[in-house]
Formats: structure tokens, sequence, C-alpha cells
């Protein structure tokens, strides 16, 4: 074996597959062990190889489990043991199956290692060959291929798991249905359906900038999501375009996004003579433009984040004019005042405007136009106004009521204290006889 070409090779390997040089020697001794056994082994062995990469030796091992009686099962459980039917449960102390093959008894352990003890390994060196036939060699060939993929799996893993929630460049390698596969570096990321902007076409080599959301390991190998919607593209954007961002000078507060459509962003900074919205919009606005087009047109509003939420709210559904704003801190809601003209800009197309302002602050908020306000308080004058009548009218029929009925119990308590006097006629008799003389004349 030329021992040059050897470590070259094995260098290369390690480039390449980003593997290191003890997990390539370590996957050729197993692969040597593997084709030892196939050829020159017996049924039970344990076969260790150890291989100094700067000699080129090779030294095989068989190595032995030392055992004691005690840890050992008598003959007549072995015996007893083809009688056992098979969906019977095991014995979780079940004792070790004396194999020469696996197993040595310590008092030979002994002889070859000083002080060891049960339970401990003990190597015995074997003959070395070098001459091994066909199957054998295949036997080593995929051994070396299946450990060196898994290596590589664990070392992609490892390298992007810590990757999430970075934007790296894709390049758009096939597209199967929906479904956008991209080559991001050493490995291939998919972008589903639901993560693609919307009306966002792609074609064969295209470079796009994608958010990795999710990494996961699966037997093929490392599984990684991408996203072109997830809101932190666009503050992760941001944060590569502008330099005060990326050093903490400016921060994002918060962020609302509908895909394709429309952004809102809140800047906040704690130093003084830095303009958050001036750093991230860039002079003639080339910073946000950048954003903008990476995002396919995308608009974005860039407002200051305050702690005073009327203010903040009011900030939040720029690009209208907002008079003044009324909020509720127990229920969480706010009513915006704009002027009419205003009216419509502040709820935006379809409820846009108003709908990722409330996403923004997390509050929600109602417009009403101060013409709104004038009618609704004019409405509510009016209102009371008439309660007042209705209360006057009221309390006038029922002291009307009271008068009634009160002259009404007089009346009645007169007639019973009252009675008519002796010898003159009631009332209706003087009718009667007045009736009688008019019939005489």
């Amino acid at each position: 074996m030329d021992q040059k070409q050897f470590l070259l090779a094995m260098n290369q390997i390690a480039e390449e597959k980003g593997i290191s040089q003890e997990q390539i020697i370590e996957t050729l001794e197993m692969a040597i062990a593997a084709a030892y056994k196939k050829d020159y082994g017996k049924r039970g062995q344990n076969i260790k190889v150890h291989f100094d990469p700067k000699t080129g030796q090779i030294e095989v091992y068989q190595v032995f489990l030392v055992v004691n009686k005690d840890m050992l099962r008598p003959e007549e459980e072995i015996i007893g043991e083809e009688t056992i039917e098979e969906n019977e449960e095991p014995d979780e102390d079940k004792k070790i199956r004396f194999n020469p093959y696996k197993h040595m008894m310590v008092e030979e352990a002994q002889k070859i290692k000083k002080g060891v003890k049960p339970e401990e390994e003990v190597q015995v060196k074997l003959e070395t060959h070098t001459d091994y036939g066909r199957i054998a060699a295949q036997t080593a060939k995929q051994v070396i291929v299946q450990r060196l993929r898994e290596a590589e799996r664990d070392v992609i893993f490892n390298e992007y798991s810590g990757k999430e929630g970075e934007v790296v460049s894709a390049i758009v390698q096939r597209i199967e249905g929906k479904n956008i596969f991209m080559d991001i570096g050493k490995v291939s990321g998919i972008l589903f359906p639901e993560e693609q902007i919307p009306g966002e076409r792609f074609f064969f080599g295209q470079r796009l900038r994608v958010y990795i959301l999710k990494v996961e390991k699966t037997p093929k190998g490392a599984n990684i999501v991408l996203s072109r919607a997830y809101p932190k593209l666009v503050s992760r954007l941001f944060a590569i375009e502008v330099p005060e961002i990326s050093t903490g000078v400016v921060q994002i507060k918060s962020i609302a996004r509908e895909p394709g459509s429309r952004t809102k962003i809140a800047v906040y900074t704690e130093e003084e003579g830095v303009d958050p919205v001036g750093s991230c919009v860039g002079q003639k606005g080339s910073r946000v433009q950048t954003v903008i087009n990476e995002l396919g047109g995308e608009k974005i509003d860039i407002i200051q984040w305050n702690e005073n939420m009327s203010k903040y709210i009011a900030n939040a559904l720029s690009p209208a004019k907002v008079l003044d704003v009324e909020i509720d801190e127990n229920k969480r809601n706010a009513a915006a005042i704009v002027p009419e003209d205003q009216l419509s800009l502040a709820i935006g197309q379809r409820g846009q405007n108003v709908r990722l302002a409330a996403k923004l602050t997390g509050w929600k908020i109602d417009i009403k136009s101060d013409k709104m306000i004038e009618e609704e308080r004019k409405n509510e004058k009016k209102a009371k106004k008439e309660e007042k009548k209705e209360k006057e009218e009221k309390e006038v029929t029922g002291e009307k009521e009271e008068k009634k009925e009160k002259k009404a119990k007089k009346t009645k308590t007169k007639k019973k204290e009252v009675p008519p006097a002796s010898g003159i006629p009631p009332e209706g008799g003087k009718k009667s006889d007045e009736k009688e003389d008019d019939k005489k004349s």
C-alpha cells in the first residue's frame, strides 16, 4: 500500500464530506474487521482492528468478555430451553450462555491480563491477513459506504440545526408539483406551498434568499424546511442590509406581515441622535428598496415604536393621519379618530391597514372619522334631552294622577261623614215632585 496516496485520499474524503480523519479511520477499521470475520472468523467472534495511518500497519484482535461461574447458566437450563414456548416472557435476571468465541473464564483471562475482573474485556491478538476474497472485499466496501453516509448525515444535521432562524442564499434545483427543492450548499431544502409568497413564480437556477424554518433528522438524512413567507425573513433581511440593526443600535420591536402584499415593522433605538426609521429606509430609500426587491415588490411600512400606546397605535396606522386615540387598557381596545378624508386610507384595502396595525400592536383597533364622532355626540345629547323630557312628562302626569286620587278620596270620605237630614226628601224625591207639578200645569 502506497502510504502517501492513502493519506492524500483520506484527506480528500475528509474535506469533501466534512468528516474528521478519526471517523474515517474508525470506519476503515470496522470495514477490515467485517472482511476478516467473513473470511477467517467464526460465528460469535467479536473482532476488533487497530489501524495506524502513519505506518499502514494493521493489528487484529479478538475481544472476550470475562465471566465467572456465577454469571453462567447451568447445563440443565440450556437443555430445557428448547421446551420454552416462544411467547413466554424472558427473565430480566437471565444468566449468560457460555460461548467460547465470545466469553472467557476469569481464571484464563488473568493469565493474559493481570487483575482483570468479571464483566471486563480482554483482547487477544490474532494473525493478520492481507489477502481477502471478493465477498469479504464487497462487505468491507458496503461498511465503508454506509458508515461514511451516516457520518456525513450527522455532520450536515449538526451544521444546519445550528442555522435554524437564519437567512441563506438558495438556488432552485427542481420543481415537483407545488414543492420547490432548493440547493443551500451541502444539502437541499424544501419550500412547501404554504411557505411560499402567494403569486411568486420559480424557475430552474433562480437564486433567492430563504429562511431556514426547521431542521429535522430522518433516516435518509437532514430534512430542511425553508420559508419565504415567515415574518422573521423580513427582519433578517433588514439585519443584513442595515448595519445599525446588526450591531444592535436599532431594534426591531414587532413585525406584522401578509406575504406578497404588505408588511409593517416597528423599530426603536435608545441611542440619541439616531433616527431608527431613517436608518432602515436608507439614503433615497436604497436599503428598504433592496428588501422590497428581494420580496418581489412587497410593500413595507416602517414605523417608530413608542411606549405610549396611544402614540404607538397612531404610528401603526401610518400612512393615515390620526387625530386622537382612545384606549381601554382593561379590554385592550382602542378607537382611532381620523379625518373624514383619511378614513379609507386608515382602514386600507379590505381592512388590511388596520388589520396589520392590530397585529403589530396586539390591540383591537376601531377606526372612526371626526364627523362620525360629532354625529355620535349630537345623537347622545339628543337622546339625553329626550330622556330628560320623558322623565319630566312622567313626573307631571304622575303628579296629576296623585291629585285626582287625593280628590277622589276626599269626596268619598265626605259622603261617608255627612248623612242626609230627617224630613228632607232626597234629591231623587225633589225631582219627582217637580215633574208632577209640571204635569198638573
